[in-house]
């Protein structure tokens, strides 16, 4: 069911969302937390289908507060909707659509609408502060998700990022590569046990995932790191692979295609391995799983990306 409510209120959302409940029976309770969206006008519905689908594993309210990307001259006015039942997963959303000097106070409109006693997560999709803990929105939640990937810099999102970490913030770049640090973690703890004594990982320039995970690398390995990038105009976007080098021979473990990788070690057959790009589900859902800090990825973006070498040493490669 969705309920629209043009040129409302707080007060009035928090009124019909009572209403909702008692004649309809949608519930607030087993609600784990509170998810605020913020977005700009116009790309709310992916962010609400990921969360939808996010929600069957946590089930939540989510907050969608969505805003002009660059300011404009316009009468404030409040646009709220509301979506319980089949339109929003096992959650129930609140969709603020603010213009004009309504979209000023961003902490001001979500605050009566949080879930009682209950955790708060912010996730920026695209444009996100420079100083998440430090935004109107991030003081109010423990857990804050960036995504570096969106910013107009992607790379040089990660300096800011690692500037400005405080314990609770974590980004998509770093969920995406749960899959390959796995992976890489598994090799190491088969046979031969045997040290690694260089790497090199390779993958597109415009990727914040195949800086952290070369960050990641050199943080947990102490050996030197090779980063080797493509313009993403010459092959694929992302990681195309990484190379440890150790006494017996390399192994390599390199993505051939969106969702396959393969593993090539010394006197061991050849393997294809599932190895998926990640959707925002995917993302938003681990993501949700823990509310405590990630210490791991406060180390990688404060002291990983700086063991790395500077971007006029890393090695360009044509495309793969």
């Amino acid at each position: 069911m969705i309920v629209d409510l043009p040129d409302t209120t707080t007060s009035a959302l928090s009124k019909a969302l009572v209403k909702i409940r008692e004649e309809g029976g949608a519930v607030a309770l087993g609600r784990v937390l509170t998810l605020v969206i913020a977005t700009s006008l116009g790309e709310e519905e992916e962010v609400i289908e990921a969360a939808n689908d996010a929600s069957r594993e946590h089930p939540m309210r989510v907050i969608v507060l969505s805003r002009r990307r660059e300011p404009v001259e316009e009468e404030p006015r409040l646009d709220g909707q509301i979506r319980v039942g089949g339109d929003a997963g096992a959650s129930e959303v609140i969709v603020l659509r603010a213009y004009g000097a309504a979209a000023s106070d961003e902490e001001g409109l979500v605050t009566s609408l949080l879930l009682p006693d209950a955790p708060v997560v912010v996730w920026w999709p695209s444009a996100a502060p420079a100083s998440p803990s430090t935004s109107p929105l991030g003081r109010i939640a423990q857990r804050r998700i960036t995504d570096a990937a969106e910013a107009a810099d992607p790379v040089g999102a990660l300096t800011t990022i690692g500037r400005h970490y405080q314990p609770g913030d974590t980004d998509f770049a770093w969920t995406r590569l749960t899959l390959w640090r796995a992976q890489l973690a598994a090799v190491l703890d088969q046979p031969p046990y045997e040290p690694v004594t260089a790497v090199t990982v390779s993958g597109a320039s415009d990727s914040p995932s195949t800086e952290l995970l070369a960050a990641w690398l050199r943080l947990q390995l102490q050996v030197p790191v090779t980063l080797q990038v493509t313009s993403p105009a010459l092959g694929s976007s992302g990681i195309h692979g990484v190379r440890l080098e150790r006494p017996s021979g390399p192994v390599d473990l390199e993505r051939n295609t969106a969702a396959v990788a393969t593993l090539v070690q010394p006197n061991q057959p050849t393997h294809d391995i599932s190895l998926p790009r990640r959707s925002l589900r995917d993302c938003l859902a681990e993501e949700l799983r823990r509310l405590d800090p990630d210490d791991l990825f406060g180390e990688v973006v404060v002291k990983g990306l700086a063991l790395l070498e500077t971007p006029a040493d890393k090695v360009g490669t044509g495309a793969r």
